[in-house]
């Protein structure tokens, strides 16, 4: 397969094209422009990553003020917005690390009786909710963050084995191995806890 040279290549939004120009010439000014027409497509792939809006917000805020350092690897092999998950895949590593942390002492503080209870919900609705919840981001928790980026990239975002292996710089098979093993392993743990 022959690839453009040329960064627009690839087909982007009316108008992207020259943004994206002005941010590869240096001008930051795009990076606004940028981030007013991507901010909402990875800040919602973060918090799915993540499971965090705090968490997700912050790296949003990483991956933009990083833009102008790394927009020159940009190569219009996909979309710019493509480009901007898999920079956003890239950094989150920590940022998981961070939020399982949080998510333990929150579980921790509520297992104590600290937690506060939303006044407008039925205690047996929330309840089944929160557990529900629960048992989920533990299961993500289980797997490892390979796994994990390329089950919510599949799964929730809807890429192609092969659009993940061009976001993550990984082979395809390798794709395709990683979501083998996430989905073997987040059955097995909601069997365990008694999901279908």
């Amino acid at each position: 397969m022959t690839m453009d040279a040329s960064p627009m290549s690839v087909k982007s939004p009316a108008g992207e094209e020259s943004v994206i120009a002005r941010l590869l010439s240096g001008q930051l000014s795009a990076v606004g422009e940028l981030y007013d027409r991507h901010h909402e497509a990875v800040r919602r792939f973060a918090q799915r990553l993540l499971g965090d809006a705090t968490e997700a917000e912050d790296l949003v805020q990483e991956v933009f003020v990083r833009l102008p350092r790394i927009a020159g690897s940009y190569r219009g092999e996909s979309s710019f917005r493509s480009f901007l998950i898999g920079v956003t895949a890239q950094l989150s590593r920590h940022h998981v690390r961070a939020a399982q942390r949080r998510r333990s002492l929150h579980e921790r503080s509520a297992a104590a009786g600290m937690s506060e209870r939303p006044e407008a919900e039925r205690p047996d609705v929330q309840s089944e909710r929160q557990r529900l919840a629960k048992i989920l981001t533990q299961a993500l928790d289980q797997l490892s963050f390979d796994h994990r980026v390329a089950f919510v990239l599949s799964e929730v975002e809807q890429h192609t084995s092969r659009e993940i292996a061009v976001l993550v710089g990984v082979p395809e098979g390798t794709v395709r191995t990683r979501l083998l093993h996430a989905k073997k392993r987040l059955r097995a743990y909601l069997e365990q806890e008694g999901l279908p």
